[in-house]
């Protein structure tokens, strides 16, 4: 007889793909990823964006233990942010452009 493992599922965002980083974080509390379960395609795509448009990855981190922190305190998108420049036109005025 086969053993079922508790698989659980993520739910994804629009534009970006759901990194490695972010799922480690979101399994290891299940009422953070019931919450990021709950949000929209588009308020999830703003954390991906949010958490991996960073260069540093010490910002990274701080960005992945925010994301946690907001999520469990009912936050539904980041603070403070213009929005993914990869969905939103208006928003990429906000980031340098690279060259």
């Amino acid at each position: 007889m086969k053993k079922i493992i508790n698989q659980k599922k993520i739910a994804a965002g629009v534009i970006h793909k759901l990194p490695e980083d972010i799922k480690k974080v979101l399994i290891s509390n299940a009422d953070l990823l019931a919450k990021w379960n709950s949000l929209t395609p588009l308020a999830r795509n703003e954390w991906i964006c949010w958490v991996t448009i960073v260069k540093k990855s010490e910002t990274r981190e701080k960005h992945l233990i925010r994301l946690s922190a907001d999520l469990l305190d009912g936050k539904r998108r980041p603070c403070c942010w213009p929005g993914c420049p990869h969905h939103r036109p208006n928003a990429k005025k906000w980031f340098k452009q690279e060259k």
